[in-house]
């Protein structure tokens, strides 16, 4: 059996589930390396939440794993040299892996583990960054040069969707190199018990003061600028009908912002954090979920794929680099741009007198998500780890 490395900096819910399914799976032998040592599952404190993030979905069961000693003084994801392993490589020669699949290139660590076993063994990539936030000018060119040499070393990559693609395309990597392995999240998960989500979503509406006929738009996510929630609020002002409401469901540096320019309309609902075990019910309290990047940095947006598990009608900003995959404009939801929101009005007016169009466009969804799955990344994987030479 082929033994491959997979080296990543942390635990997180998203890639769980992938790592335990490709070890029951049993086409290949796994063993993922950890590299920002403990303090990555342990009381993480996630700057973009603002807050200390401890997951209640098990992120550790059911596939082999270990954590690297992290000697960085400054550990953590949030600048390169925040992830330094000086045995990391030893541990990895150990195993004996035939093939190493590295999750990002921008931390000491991974850079090092990607120049060292080129040509060695066949080294896969996988990262999600895309083309949609670029400027131009000289500071882009030293960056694109860069990055070309970075990827020279890199035998596979995994592109995640169209912008995914293009980006690697315009670094160097050829047709050839690349195979589709979908971003995705647990749908199943978000899917069943379905009606269990529905008496939990109708709680949540009663909690927040939305009535029965109220149209419910959502935003969930972290309150940062690139995810632009404010968005919802100047959108909010812009449809005076009292049966609207904004329900706001995250945290983060944007927080106080947000409540500010909130408070003046008694239709915007903030209540915080939420857990991934409350997400499945969250989106169901929604009739439209709309994601409107702004950027830089919205490299995917996977909780347009969580609000489409859940059976929703979704917009997102053609700055969120996943929504050309996910949506198909006027058949599951919108593609904005979010200057021109003529379109996202008009459903909107509409949906408050008959919801059926975004009924119809969340039964789209539900059907349209089943092609990124967490199935269809392992079968990537795996196919090319068997296959490799």
């Amino acid at each position: 059996m082929k033994r491959l490395a997979i080296i990543t900096s942390h635990p997180i819910q998203y890639n769980a589930p992938l790592f335990k399914m490709l070890a029951v799976n049993g086409f290949i032998c796994i063993k993922v390396f950890y590299t920002w040592g403990r303090g990555g599952i342990e009381n993480k404190a996630d700057p973009g939440f603002g807050k200390i993030i401890q997951w209640d979905i098990p992120l550790l069961e059911g596939y082999d794993h270990c954590f690297a000693d992290n000697k960085s003084t400054n550990p953590g994801t949030h600048h390169f040299k925040g992830i330094i392993n000086p045995n990391l490589i030893k541990e990895i020669e150990a195993w004996q892996p035939d093939a190493i699949l590295i999750f990002g290139w921008c931390f000491q660590s991974h850079l090092k583990c990607i120049r060292h076993f080129h040509d060695k063994i066949p080294v896969l990539f996988r990262g999600d960054s895309t083309l949609l936030d670029e400027t131009g000018g000289l500071k882009q060119l030293m960056r694109r040069l860069f990055l070309k040499w970075v990827y020279r070393h890199i035998d596979i990559a995994f592109f995640a969707g169209e912008n995914n693609r293009q980006y690697f395309i315009a670094h160097g990597l050829k047709e050839e190199q690349l195979i589709y392995a979908p971003h995705a999240i647990d749908n199943d998960r978000f899917t069943e018990p379905a009606d269990e989500y529905e008496k939990q979503a109708a709680e949540i509406k009663r909690n927040a003061g939305i009535e029965a006929d109220n149209l419910v738009l959502l935003f969930a996510g972290k309150l940062e600028q690139k995810k632009n929630p404010l968005f919802l609020v100047r959108l909010l002002n812009q449809i005076p009908d009292k049966r609207l409401k904004v329900l706001f469901v995250g945290s983060g540096a944007m927080l106080p912002e947000l409540q500010s320019a909130a408070k003046a309309d008694n239709r915007n609902r903030i209540i915080g954090f939420q857990n991934q075990q409350q997400m499945p019910a969250i989106y169901r309290a929604a009739d439209l979920f709309i994601l409107p990047s702004a950027g830089p940095g919205e490299t995917w947006g996977l909780a347009i794929n969580e609000a489409m598990a859940c059976g929703k009608a979704v917009a997102a900003s053609n700055k969120a680099g996943g929504a050309i995959d996910l949506i198909e404009d006027g058949v599951n939801g919108l593609i904005l741009d979010i200057n021109q929101i003529d379109s996202l009005q008009k459903l909107i007016r509409s949906a408050l007198d008959n919801k059926t169009q975004l009924v119809g466009m969340g039964i789209q969804s539900k059907l349209k998500i089943q092609a990124f799955s967490f199935r269809h990344i392992a079968a990537a994987i795996e196919n090319c780890v068997v296959n490799q030479k």
